[in-house]
């Protein structure tokens, strides 16, 4: 994708602050942090949501994941982390190519993530259920 931002990035054609590296992802520092030292890590080929990730990239992306949530625990000493992967631009995807959001977390940093909690009515949930288990 010529006009992909994380493609520009991932081909050295726009800086970034780049903190880890191998040969299926690229990981950097987000230029919006919600919390100091929130890191993306993205694919190095594009693909535009998570379900259009290969198999033998899903290990890449969870492991790249895990190692800077890992740097950030021992760097910041942050009491937790989010992961966060928006798929779709009615879900908050900005940039159409797969990347997860690393976000420190401290005690009372202020940061929320928030959704009003809903029911499902009569048998809907066994509906949804039974729906979802048939398609898996």
């Amino acid at each position: 994708m010529e006009a992909c931002i994380f493609c520009k990035i991932v081909k050295g054609e726009i800086p970034c602050e780049k903190i880890y590296e191998d040969e299926d992802v690229i990981s950097f520092l987000d230029i919006g942090p919600v919390s100091k030292g929130h890191a993306l890590v993205v694919t190095k080929e594009h693909y535009e949501t998570l379900l259009d990730v290969p198999e033998k990239l899903e290990k890449a992306i969870l492991n790249a994941v895990k190692k800077v949530a890992r740097a950030q625990s021992s760097v910041l000493g942050n009491d937790g982390f989010n992961v966060l992967f928006n798929n779709k631009k009615v879900a908050g995807q900005v940039v159409p190519h797969v990347h997860a959001h690393v976000i420190p977390r401290k005690a009372n940093d202020g940061i929320r993530f928030e959704w009003i909690p809903r029911k499902y009515p009569g048998d809907e949930m066994k509906e949804y259920g039974n729906n979802l288990r048939k398609f898996l």
